[in-house]
């Protein structure tokens, strides 16, 4: 129901160049890599999340997205829809500077998300995530719905995913 929501209110906006715009600003404290990572090793162990999955399991899903941009994603959905819908999705919320998608809904394809992980190891997973995608110098992979993204366009998907999730932390 969201994605057909989005698709509807993007309508208007899919014929106004959004698709080829620059890097739209993304809030602090995520608005580059670096900013990131300082914020994330300063969470305390004691953050949770409003609702949904476990802070963990969050910090583990956010590694798996920067770790498949690398990699591969493990189910991408359709050509088509990487070619259309995907890249409007993106442009709409590059435009708008935040993300919104289901935020306990798992990467497709990806392995369960153990919710009893330790803190400290997911956080530990995520930060090496972005540091490794920092100074990744290879090719990059489409992501699953999204399609091709060069490193810019990446770096601000990443930023905006964790920004999208962000919303819900406490105590950070």
């Amino acid at each position: 129901m969201q994605r057909r929501t989005l698709l509807l209110a993007a309508a208007p906006i899919a014929g106004s160049g959004v698709a080829g715009c620059g890097m739209s600003a993304v809030a602090a404290p995520f608005d580059s890599l670096a900013s990131a990572r300082r914020v994330l090793q300063a969470l305390p162990a004691t953050a949770r999340m409003a609702e949904g999955w476990p802070l963990p399991q969050v910090l583990v899903h956010l590694a798996q997205s920067i770790e498949y941009s690398m990699a591969g994603f493990p189910a991408p959905r359709s050509a088509l829809f990487r070619s259309t819908v995907g890249p409007l999705a993106f442009a709409v919320f590059s435009a708008r500077g935040r993300m919104s998608h289901g935020l306990d809904e798992p990467i497709p394809g990806a392995p369960a998300i153990d919710p009893t992980t330790p803190h400290e190891t997911a956080l530990a997973r995520l930060v090496d995530a972005l540091t490794r995608f920092e100074a990744h110098t290879g090719p990059l992979q489409p992501h699953f719905a999204y399609g091709a993204l060069d490193k810019a366009a990446y770096t601000q998907a990443h930023l905006l995913h964790l920004a999208d999730h962000w919303q819900l932390f406490r105590g950070a």
